[in-house]
């Protein structure tokens, strides 16, 4: 045999074989070869889409978390404003009570004044009466000497 002879048959059934796997082959493993790269490019798109995904989540919670700040801040001055009208109330209630207590001391004064004068007048009335019986030697009425008296007090 001849190599020539050797060479063309060899190369005649290596176009052969190489024909068969491009007729029968080729196409199922171009189909997954194009079927994996497809379902590359679908995850490296999922896990950009992912990324955008996570940046939005990321931007929602800042927003919450801004929000809630804002809100907490609004709730901290709204109890600041109410313990201002609560320290506000209590000082013009006491002022109140304080006014009030006042007048009734002065109330309780003005009567203890009365009770002191009318006491007083008693005992003067008494004295009068007293004296005007040492000096006269005899005994004056009272009730008589009593009304006398209210009645020159009602003059002046």
């Amino acid at each position: 045999m001849d190599i020539n002879i050797t060479l063309v048959i060899q190369g005649l059934a290596f176009f052969a074989v190489a024909w068969v796997v491009m007729k029968f082959g080729w196409p199922h493993i171009m189909a997954a070869i194009e079927q994996r790269q497809q379902q590359i490019a679908e995850g490296l798109a999922a896990a950009d889409r992912s990324k955008k995904d996570l940046a939005v989540a990321e931007e929602k919670v800042n927003e919450a978390l801004r929000e809630a700040r804002t809100k907490a801040n609004e709730i901290i001055a709204q109890a600041e404003a109410r313990k201002i009208q609560i320290i506000d109330a209590a000082k013009e209630e006491a002022i109140a009570e304080g006014n009030r207590q006042k007048a009734l001391a002065q109330a309780e004064i003005v009567s203890a004044a009365n009770r002191a004068r009318e006491d007083l007048r008693r005992q003067v009335s008494a004295l009068a009466v007293a004296g005007a019986e040492k000096l006269i030697r005899r005994e004056i009425d009272g009730n008589a000497h009593k009304a006398l008296l209210d009645e020159l007090a009602a003059e002046i």
